[in-house]
């Protein structure tokens, strides 16, 4: 247990060592002239994530957020997370939250890789809480009817606009921690929408 904890605080450090050269890299090359900052209503999003999957294996996932861009590159987003998984005779629902940071690398990946792909490609930071039922789990904590994990995911993602306040986001994370519980494949491939 001492040797995961280990491996885990080194990928953790890896990981934060790429986004923050990323991040200072970033600033420190940006040309950008200083711009005014929006009013607060067009700084807000909002969006999240669906997935439906039905038979034999049942997943249904509904994952709204509400966010803020804190500045032109950097945003913040949160909101509450519901699952109901089915397989054979285990059924169970899973509830909780997830926040997230995100950081915008290159705005249009067209003037970077000219490939004729106006998307922005960013980089993802998020940490997810989920309450889920002791029945269903093997090795769950005795004497609860439900208990929690908690899991922190990286990876990147690219977003490819769809109308004026409207992005459809693809994302690939990666797990940094592992609960024993196998909720997440490494890599874990999202699909989303902000508005």
């Amino acid at each position: 247990m001492n040797n995961n904890k280990t491996v885990y605080v080194q990928n953790l450090r890896k990981i934060l060592t790429v986004v923050l050269s990323t991040f200072l890299f970033s600033v420190i090359s940006s040309q950008e002239a200083p711009q005014e900052v929006p009013p607060l209503k067009e700084r807000l999003f909002f969006g999240g994530s669906f997935s439906l999957q039905l038979g034999t294996y049942t997943n249904i996932e509904v994952s709204p957020i509400i966010g803020l861009w804190v500045l032109p590159r950097f945003a913040l987003a949160a909101g509450p997370s519901y699952t109901f998984y089915k397989y054979d005779r285990t059924k169970t629902d899973l509830f909780g939250g997830r926040s997230y940071l995100q950081y915008v690398v290159f705005r249009d990946l067209d003037k970077f890789i000219p490939l004729g792909i106006h998307a922005s490609f960013f980089l993802h930071l998020e940490d997810e809480m989920l309450s889920l039922e002791s029945d269903s789990w093997a090795n769950s904590p005795a004497n609860t009817k439900r208990f929690t994990v908690n899991t922190v995911l990286s990876g990147v993602g690219i977003s490819q606009q769809i109308g004026t306040r409207a992005s459809l986001n693809f994302m690939v994370l990666w797990a940094l921690n592992d609960s024993g519980y196998q909720i997440y494949s490494n890599p874990e491939i999202r699909v989303g929408f902000v508005f």
